[in-house]
């Protein structure tokens, strides 16, 4: 009679042995959808630091899930926002750019719109903060990427 130990599992049903990865970690199809999210929004942020670094040095940029909103509200499900917060002692930056991850991946049908959509949406927040046109902030703004 084998000893087994509560929960671990030597082989699968079949006799085949655990399977392991498919793919190396390191590849980017081992990343998931949130990952890759973040990624294009992280991208997106450094292209404006690389032109606004003095103008978005207080602000952060940051990937939540899905806004909160009241339960019995009919307007539209936000996509993105900015938070105003109040200076803070720990060194927390006063201003946050949100995306919510799930409502921008329900409007998009692929990858290349979800990158556009995503870029479309911090060019306007940003132009809102500093107070530009959308135009100013990105040239590409509403022109299709070449």
């Amino acid at each position: 009679m084998r000893s087994r130990v509560a929960g671990v599992r030597r082989r699968d049903r079949h006799g085949r042995g655990l399977r392991g990865p498919l793919t190396p970690p390191q590849a980017p199809v081992s990343r998931t959808r949130a990952e890759r999210f973040a990624d294009l929004v992280e991208d997106e942020a450094g292209r404006f630091g690389a032109r606004w670094g003095r103008e978005l040095a207080e602000v952060e940029f940051a990937v939540e899930e899905v806004p909160d909103v009241e339960p019995a509200s009919d307007g539209p499900v936000p996509l993105c926002e900015t938070v105003l917060q109040p200076p803070p002692a720990d060194g927390d930056p006063p201003v946050r750019i949100v995306v919510f991850r799930r409502p921008v991946e329900a409007r998009a049908s692929d990858e290349v719109e979800l990158s556009r959509l995503i870029r479309d949406l911090l060019v306007e927040e940003v132009a809102d903060l500093l107070g530009l046109s959308p135009e100013s902030v990105d040239p590409s703004y509403d022109f299709p990427d070449e």
